[in-house]
């Protein structure tokens, strides 16, 4: 379970806050769903739950322990907006042993049957994939480091409907095994298979159902 407390971001350079008093709880084996649009935080939110920027006031809770930077970099990964553009590796077995020299073949294989890249040729390059398959991949990178918080910024952004909809599927099935916090400012795939709902504007976050938000919305994944 994670839980936040108060959770404040406000930079010396910046009048108001960016992240004001933060109230979160996230069950585990779920996936939340965090909606706004462009310059409400989202960003910023996952980037300090992913331990890449430190909040300025409250708390971030794994369970009862209260988490540092350091210790949400262990816990949580990230997955940025259009991740494809920070592709290193030459190869798909490049790409996800970035960082992990030692990774084995087990391991490998085991990450790309979760996001069903398992047929693909390791020498691929990840540049030559679909968009929705580079998404994936990017996926997997952050599964082989078995973080208990998956987090995604804008996930299906610039897919097209079909390859937004095999990410959906996928999301779907991850979060029977994993904890997943998303956020977007489209939320219109993503809301069937939200277990919880906030929206985030100017920094302040209000739980709502999901289900009040998807009243027009179709059940993508059922089709």
């Amino acid at each position: 379970m994670l839980y936040l407390k108060n959770l404040t971001y406000h930079p010396p350079a910046t009048p108001t806050a960016i992240l004001n008093s933060i109230n979160l709880e996230l069950a585990p084996n779920g996936l939340g769903l965090v909606i706004g649009p462009s310059g409400s935080g989202k960003s910023t939110f996952l980037e300090i739950l992913a331990g890449l920027a430190e909040k300025t006031d409250g708390g971030v809770f794994w369970r009862d322990q209260e988490l540092t930077p350091e210790h949400l970099q262990q816990l949580a990964g990230l997955v940025f907006q259009f991740p494809e553009r920070h592709f290193c590796g030459g190869t798909i077995l490049e790409e996800l042993r970035l960082g992990h020299p030692e990774l084995g073949a087990e391991k490998v294989k085991a990450a790309l049957c979760e996001v069903s890249l398992d047929h693909l040729s390791l020498s691929t390059s990840p540049h030559s994939l679909s968009g929705g398959q580079q998404r994936r991949l990017a996926l997997a990178v952050q599964l082989i480091r078995q973080p208990h918080l998956l987090l995604l910024d804008e996930p299906t952004a610039g897919l097209d409907w079909s390859m937004r909809l095999q990410l959906v599927k996928l999301l779907g099935k991850l979060k029977t095994h994993w904890t997943l916090l998303v956020v977007t400012h489209d939320a219109s795939d993503l809301l069937a298979i939200a277990d919880q709902c906030w929206t985030i504007d100017r920094g302040e976050l209000q739980s709502v159902d999901p289900g009040t938000l998807g009243s027009k919305i179709e059940a993508v994944i059922s089709h």
